[in-house]
């Protein structure tokens, strides 16, 4: 059984950092391509970025190009996000996901349920 278990979030004032986790389980970690996507309320899925299977290779939405990080460490099986920068718009519920490829947007199929994170003062 796929698992993806998110850690991390929390309360932080704008211009502060985070730094999220994604334990994964029941699957090769290191065969497949991971995401991380996020839902603020009232508003759809938003896709954050995504990094190759090896960890080389990674994409972001250009509302975090330049302030997160997305890296990975496959023999822990851990997918990481470290959000410097953070705005208010940045709060939303953060998931981590397998993705189907690796490519742009939110194509993935199996999520975790998520950590919260909020930005204000």
């Amino acid at each position: 059984e796929v698992q993806l278990v998110e850690s991390g979030g929390g309360l932080v004032q704008p211009g502060g950092s985070l730094r999220l986790s994604c334990a994964a389980s029941g699957f090769t970690f290191g065969d497949s391509a991971m995401m991380w996507v996020r839902q603020a309320p009232g508003k759809e899925l938003e896709w954050v970025s995504t990094i190759s299977n090896g960890g080389r290779r990674t994409m972001y939405a250009d509302s975090v190009e330049g302030r997160f990080t997305i890296s990975r460490d496959n023999a822990k099986s851990t997918l990481y996000l470290q959000m410097n920068s953070l705005r208010p718009e940045d709060t939303a519920l953060y998931h981590c996901a397998r993705a189907k490829s690796f490519s742009f947007g939110p194509k993935y199929d199996y999520r975790g349920q998520g950590t919260q994170v909020t930005v204000s003062s």
